[in-house]
């Protein structure tokens, strides 16, 4: 098959994939929604909603109000709906009883705040990672069961144009086979400096903020946004970037989990105040394959053809590097032979393709069927990224059983698989 003709097809069986969350169904009135973690990424998934016409926003809710001042300037861009705003979740989802939850808080809060609200009979958008240890992410997938509700994981590649179509590339078998696959996300993020701690600002409930994780001194460099960098509330690159990789990795290979799990870091140099790993590799032995995770903040790889960040699978007819912003590209084993690429199309101002997860997620509502990228799909490419964790720091190879969800050659590790809640918090039940 040549280029054009390859192109061609592709882009048909693209768009009859990408055509099933767009599928239009009938609906009597618009569902009730709210959204609880009111900061930058919540808004993108916010607006999304708003343009699909099909949501009346009834409540904001996050315990800094700078956060819900901006999200509201650009609400009230988008509609005339006029949401009231709470700081406590629970008082939200008992006063206003929402029919769809936008969960968009940092990963400490994404269990306790998925399963209230479904047990209080909301449908859920839960941004990834879709917890921040194992076992609250059984407890979240038992909820959704449980309840019969639709949970759906912020995974916008898999529904992305270059994504699908990537997929359908690595499946064809034009790559050979493969056995050796890497994710990975490189930066070099510089020195940092030290930023030292701070009163806590007015309007922000910091105490509640940290929730169920330990109360620390409050520091701007965390809140907002780069709490993603500290083990209290998240789980570093590997738990921020690795999730949405790792989906890519296990739609391709069609397995649930790995077998055995290995992670080594690098000791710290930058001066800033992260506790994460600037520098890991995790290795992940497969039924068919073996995949190595490798991130760094110390060093973007300025050699490297390929964007920064993505997953190479490197098979005996080439090497297939699945991308972001750089969309896709396929380069033969045979040097002479042409390179195959194919652009991603991401929206503004994210470049991402949220409107097609949300698309995704109310027809699964109207239709009781499970969304493409439902929580099972998010437990499983969540929990990659937290053995890698567990097996940092357990010090030693870990073996996964993904059926029974615990770890069977140490029986001490799987008390790394949660961790203890803050003093009136309960961790949730899982079992």
């Amino acid at each position: 098959m040549n280029r054009k003709s390859f192109l061609k097809t592709s882009a048909l069986a693209a768009g009859a994939i990408i055509s099933r969350p767009l599928i239009t169904l009938a609906s009597q009135s618009k569902y009730k929604l709210a959204l609880i973690g009111s900061g930058w990424w919540g808004t993108n998934i916010l607006r999304e909603a708003i343009r699909s016409g099909e949501c009346q926003l009834v409540a904001l809710c996050d315990v800094d109000e700078r956060q819900v001042k901006k999200c509201l300037e650009e609400v009230n861009k988008l509609t005339n709906d006029q949401p009231k705003v709470y700081k406590n979740y629970q008082e939200l989802l008992h006063k206003e009883k929402p029919e769809i939850v936008i969960n968009a808080t940092p990963d400490h809060w994404h269990a306790l705040i998925a399963i209230d609200a479904m047990k209080a009979g909301a449908h859920v958008y839960l941004e990834k990672p879709i917890s921040h240890t194992v076992n609250e992410g059984k407890a979240i997938l038992k909820t959704a069961r449980d309840t019969q509700r639709i949970c759906i994981t912020g995974f916008h590649r898999r529904y992305s144009p270059h994504n699908v179509s990537g997929q359908e590339f690595l499946k064809s078998g034009k790559v050979g086979q493969i056995k050796e696959v890497k994710a990975f996300v490189t930066y070099n993020f510089g020195q940092g400096k030290v930023v030292s701690d701070e009163p806590i600002p007015e309007g922000l409930d910091w105490d509640t903020w940290c929730g169920p994780a330990p109360l620390v001194a409050y520091n701007p460099s965390i809140h907002p946004r780069n709490w993603r960098q500290r083990v209290e509330f998240a789980n570093g690159q590997l738990g921020d970037w690795g999730p949405h990789w790792f989906d890519q990795i296990l739609w391709w290979s069609e397995e649930t989990a790995p077998k055995k799990i290995f992670s080594v870091s690098t000791d710290k140099i930058n001066t800033n105040n992260n506790n994460t790993p600037e520098s890991q590799v995790v290795v992940y032995d497969f039924e068919g394959f073996t995949c190595t995770w490798e991130h760094s903040q110390l060093n973007g790889r300025p050699t490297s053809k390929t964007e920064n960040v993505g997953v190479y699978f490197h098979g005996t007819e080439g090497t297939f590097h699945m991308g972001w912003i750089g969309g896709w590209s396929f380069y033969p084993k045979n040097k002479n032979a042409e390179v195959i690429h194919v652009d991603a199309k991401l929206n503004q101002p994210d470049q991402q393709n949220i409107d097609l997860v949300w698309a995704d997620f109310l027809n699964s509502i109207k239709s009781k069927k499970l969304p493409f990228a439902d929580i099972e799909i998010g437990y499983q490419a969540t929990n990659m990224s937290l053995l890698g964790m567990a097996a940092l720091k357990a010090g030693k190879s870990l073996d996964w059983d993904g059926k029974l969800g615990k770890i069977t050659n140490d029986s001490d590790a799987n008390k790394l698989l949660e961790r203890q809640y803050r003093k009136g918090y309960n961790y949730p039940k899982y079992k």
